[in-house]
């Protein structure tokens, strides 16, 4: 028999590997089609500035590209170790849809990375423009492939189940199963903001520290008026999101609002509270009638189905994410304050000189990233007890480990994790702090390059 221990520290695990790693893909996708559009500007415009911003975002986007490979690789061999269950239940469907991820997404972004990295001077320039499209082409078909196998973890389609693990009757079921639309336009997006977050906060860092040069006034620009268009966006996709979770899985709407009872004639909005799970109540809720039938079911009577709806062991834990989608919504209301802000500054001509507004910029710089983690616990957690929702339950799932051998991998993950990546973090912001290079400087350099700016296009040597 499974200890329970050993299960909890085997989901502990996992959430810090997936935690470390969702970071970096996130990273690697928004920077991945900024440097295509960089280098489309350059390549229509001619303007150096471009290029140089090329140069210097492909060195951040190959570290997170790399680190994200790297932890990727780590979670997969966890669903052997850790997760036999659902790996001999769910493999069938799960395997091969990580695979085509492999043949389709990985493969195009290895086979292209090196000619973006290090082929400015040795294919052309449309044929070095290609390759950094298709590289974030790449990212955005891993994403798909992804998003679709997670998906089906959440709303399940498609599959019949037969001698103890699912068997596929309808893979077009099963890759566009009722939730992949909507997570895969809320996840794309929010990696295209992390990535506009970050590059907005090292523009408002130089901006701060005095330059105005076009390098850096160009990458804040861009980056803002990037989040004016998808912050408002991403707001109303997560909307259809949660319709949608609604329908599909009513106990994690109810866990994430801290609603107990089902309530007639309109349901209000828990603004803060402190979900209790054992006295099946929220305490010090401080609510808005009707509300939450509003936003939840777009009607003012609407009815929502309260947590005492469903049995105590089909529960998610509401003490949790009630938390954790307050922060993502809360943070996803300052960014469209953000891009609202930008956008009055730039039309009174005050962008690049208002310093407060660059200072919350730069405040605003990880926000995009802890948004992002709290949304994926949300989902994650929401989704407990099951890890194939209604189908396997997240303790016939486990490998049959014990509690020992569980906290013993936690605890060196949990060192060996926060010194490599942690050592990556610094490393990327070694190369945020120090910015992208004058254009000036680079017209003024000799046609064939020194040693010291050859080695300086490597991402690894752009920081003492």
């Amino acid at each position: 028999m499974m200890d329970a221990s050993a299960l909890d520290l085997s989901r502990i695990q996992f959430a810090v590997t997936v935690s470390f790693h969702i970071m970096f893909p996130a990273l690697s996708i928004g920077l991945a089609s900024f440097l295509a559009v960089l280098e489309g500007c350059y390549l229509y415009t001619g303007k150096p500035h471009y290029k140089e911003l090329c140069l210097y975002w492909s060195k951040i986007f190959a570290v997170g590209f790399g680190m994200g490979v790297v932890s990727g690789v780590v979670m997969a061999y966890q669903f052997g170790t850790n997760w036999a269950g659902f790996s001999r239940f769910a493999g069938p469907i799960t395997g091969p849809l990580l695979t085509y991820e492999v043949m389709t997404a990985f493969f195009l972004e290895a086979g292209f990375l090196g000619v973006m990295l290090f082929g400015w001077d040795k294919v052309g320039r449309k044929a070095h423009f290609a390759a950094t499209v298709l590289v974030a082409v790449g990212t955005l078909i891993s994403t798909f492939w992804i998003l679709s196998s997670n998906s089906w973890m959440q709303t399940p389609q498609g599959f019949i189940v037969q001698n103890g693990h699912v068997v596929p009757v309808d893979w077009l079921a099963v890759i566009f199963n009722p939730s992949f639309p909507y997570r895969l336009a809320h996840m794309t997006m929010a990696a295209f903001i992390v990535a506009a977050l970050i590059v907005a906060a090292t523009g408002g860092w130089h901006l701060l520290h005095g330059r105005r040069d076009p390098e850096v006034k160009t990458m804040y620009s861009m980056a803002l008026w990037l989040l004016l268009v998808l912050a408002p966006v991403q707001a109303f996709v997560g909307d259809q999101h949660g319709l949608n979770t609604r329908r599909y899985q009513p106990a994690k709407i109810a866990a994430i609002e801290g609603l107990w009872e089902t309530e007639k004639g309109g349901t209000a909005l828990n603004l803060i509270g402190f979900p209790d799970m054992n006295a099946e109540q929220t305490r010090y809720a401080i609510q808005i009638p009707h509300l939450g039938s509003l936003i939840l079911t777009h009607s003012w009577n609407g009815e929502i189905r309260g947590l005492k709806e469903f049995p105590k062991e089909d529960r998610p834990n509401s003490s949790l994410i009630f938390w954790t989608f307050r922060i993502m919504a809360g943070l996803g209301v300052l960014m469209i304050l953000t891009a609202i802000v930008g956008a009055l500054l730039r039309r009174g001509g005050k962008l690049f000189e208002f310093r407060p507004y660059q200072w919350f910029t730069v405040l605003m710089g990880p926000a995009g990233i802890v948004s992002l983690i709290a949304g994926w616990i949300t989902t994650e957690a929401g989704r407990q007890p099951w890890v194939v929702y209604g189908v396997l339950r997240t303790r016939d799932a486990v490998s049959p480990v014990t509690s020992q051998s569980a906290g013993v991998s936690l605890l060196i993950f949990v060192m060996v994790y926060c010194l490599v990546f942690g050592t990556g973090i610094y490393y990327i912001l070694k190369l945020i702090r120090t910015g992208p290079g004058q254009a000036g400087e680079r017209a003024a350099a000799p046609v064939a390059p020194e040693p010291s700016e050859a080695s300086g296009r490597r991402p690894l040597a752009a920081v003492e």
